[in-house]
């Protein structure tokens, strides 16, 4: 039944128009019609709005409401990001598409009016995995002229990387060359993301709504309900977790140390699924905050005011800023506090700060360029907020209720003439007991995911610790039963002292939930053999797998790993289905647009 204006105070050609407007407003439209009016109400002492100054919605200005979101992720961090920016501009009335980069047509970018871009940088300055595609189009010959757009874009990346949020880069620089006009600037963000993308989201806002009439700047309108959150904690407000186990997963004689901790999860309300990530804020270690204290003669009692807290100098130095890294940024704004002419100097020149920046922190900073200036106040708020490490979940939720597992290898290495120890891996290594807790949060990744058909055949290569999401995979599919074949791929250095989860890997080939297993261990014989070794030596049965539809999952170092294995799958799909090299990688290629080859690489 169609609502119609009757008994009303207007007069008959208000009614009129009224009765044509009302049954073609959207429902956005007539929630946010309902909230004008609420708002002009309720500010009497405003004059009301012209009708010429409303919002694009009610006045058909030239402004779009509608809004595109892209995201490029690897781990979940842009991901997330879009989805809260997306909720943000629907309480604004704004209508949202937000999609991965992988599944947005590109030939559609020539409709697109308004589009916000939201993307991490991977490896060297490399676009994500689910970028990739979208990448190429764009910088592309068959881009389109993008003269009636309008855009922004929000990086993401880590400032101790030379290529610092250069994918993000590049899509700005190129979204502009097609014709397309910046809503708000690009903001690059550092690991430290959350205010500096919110602040975003914010100047995007402020853009759009400028020379109109923006309810929600009034603070009457009703905003947008959040959905109820499944927990209350994030990376904002992190869980503090009980250690439950920490166990030494390689044998006596290894070169390496690999931890297996436990934590709980109880009275948490945080949830995951298999291929996620737990994201854990680690400590500095205390005698290398003895150390800077002493080298800069600092009182460690001394009130340091971190955002708006006050904490003492040690406390500051010891869990809430970062120490270990040195970043270009950072040595830059180290060098207004130094009076020493041969640190000004280094940052004047690229590629001699560079090399010094390599494996070097801020004790050999301190050390090496004195006299400092200022006070120890001015000197931390130099330093970059400690960053969460995040680690490959190597459980399920399904067989371990209210626990989460991971797996960690110990960092220790010898850099210009000291012992370096990596800051959470030697924390969890060497200081964690059980009974002791971990600030920790739950970071989703939708690129790393299970087959939704447990029938699907599963591949899996994962290295060292980079088997910690198929302990994952394998614990889940024991729980639901699936069907679906299962190969995995396995490499380390020694057979006896370094095959992890050895005994867990034998009951699930006994069991049949792990139908194959291959393994390399590269220090055992007179050549080296890894795991790209073990699949060239398969190759037929492999890729008679990807010809049925097996899904091919990767987990551990990018630099080198991931590149050759994903260099070797590219071979034997042309060596097996008699492609030339550029065929081989379009196959490959397709399987990642299609989500049947995922990558979970650091």
């Amino acid at each position: 039944m169609q609502l119609q204006v009757m008994n009303s105070p207007f007069n008959q050609e208000q009614t009129e128009l009224l009765n044509r407007l009302l049954p073609t407003l959207t429902e956005t439209q007539s929630l946010w019609l309902s909230g004008y009016l609420a708002a002009v109400q309720s500010s009497s002492s405003q004059a009301a709005p012209a009708v010429e100054e409303l919002p694009a919605v009610a006045s058909g200005s030239a402004i779009s409401k509608e809004m595109t979101i892209l995201f490029g992720s690897q781990t979940g961090n842009a991901q997330s990001l879009a989805k809260k920016a997306g909720k943000t501009l629907e309480g604004h009335g704004f209508q949202v598409t937000v999609s991965s980069m992988s599944d947005f047509k590109p030939n559609n970018l020539k409709k697109v009016k308004n589009l916000l871009i939201v993307v991490s940088t991977h490896g060297e300055g490399d676009p994500p995995d689910n970028a990739l595609t979208f990448h190429e189009f764009v910088h592309g010959r068959r881009a389109p002229k993008l003269e009636d757009l309008r855009f922004s874009v929000l990086a993401l990346g880590d400032s101790s990387y030379e290529f610092f949020c250069q994918t993000g880069k590049d899509f700005d620089k190129r979204l502009e060359e097609l014709g397309g006009t910046r809503i708000a600037p690009r903001v690059d963000c550092d690991l430290d993301f959350d205010e500096p993308a919110a602040e975003w989201v914010e100047s995007v806002l402020a853009e759009l709504n400028e020379g109109q009439s923006s309810v929600n700047s009034s603070g009457t309108a009703p905003a947008a309900q959040a959905p109820a959150a499944e927990s209350v904690y994030s990376r904002s407000n992190p869980f503090r977790a009980e250690v439950l186990e920490s166990i030494n997963l390689n044998g006596r004689g290894s070169n390496k140390e690999t931890r297996h901790l436990e934590l709980s999860l109880e009275g948490s309300g945080l949830t995951y699924q298999p291929g996620d990530s737990l994201g854990v804020y680690p400590e500095n270690d205390p005698e290398l905050v003895d150390l800077l204290l002493e080298e800069m003669n600092w009182d460690p009692d001394e009130e340091i005011k971190v955002k708006d807290e006050v904490v003492t100098l040690k406390e500051a130095l010891h869990s809430h800023f970062e120490i270990t890294v040195l970043t270009k940024p950072l040595v830059e704004k180290a060098a207004k506090l130094s009076g020493n002419e041969d640190l000004l100097q280094l940052v004047s020149q690229s590629d001699q700060l560079k090399a010094y920046i390599d494996g070097r922190d801020l004790i050999d900073l301190v050390r090496d360029f004195k006299p400092w200036n200022g006070t120890a106040q001015d000197f931390v708020s130099i330093l970059r907020k400690m960053p969460a490490r995040l680690y490959s979940i190597s459980s399920s939720l399904e067989a371990n209720p209210e626990e989460v597992h991971l797996t960690i290898g110990a960092v220790r290495y010898d850099a210009h003439g000291r012992e370096r120890k990596g800051v959470c891996s030697i924390l969890c290594a060497e200081r964690l007991q059980p009974g002791d807790t971990l600030p920790v949060f739950i970071q989703h990744n939708e690129n790393f995911k299970l087959p939704g058909n447990p029938d699907t055949s599963i591949i899996m290569i994962g290295p060292g610790t980079g088997v910690a999401p198929f302990r994952s995979f394998m614990q889940e599919r024991e729980e639901t039963g699936a069907e679906g074949k299962s190969w995995m791929f396995f490499g380390d250095q020694h057979f006896v002292t370094d095959f992890l989860y050895q005994t867990e890997w034998q009951k699930w080939l006994k069991d049949g939930v792990l139908t194959k297993m291959d393994v390399a261990f590269s220090r055992d014989g007179d050549e080296k053999v890894y795991v790209q070794h073990r699949m060239q030596e398969n190759s037929k049965e492999l890729f008679q797998w990807l010809e049925e539809g097996a899904s091919v999952y990767i987990c551990g170092d990018e630099k080198h790993m991931a590149h050759d294995v994903h260099n070797t799958l590219i071979d034997i799909i042309e060596k097996e289905g008699g492609l030339n090299r550029d065929e081989a990688a379009a196959y490959l290629a397709e399987m990642q647009q299609n989500k049947r080859y995922q990558r979970d690489v650091y």
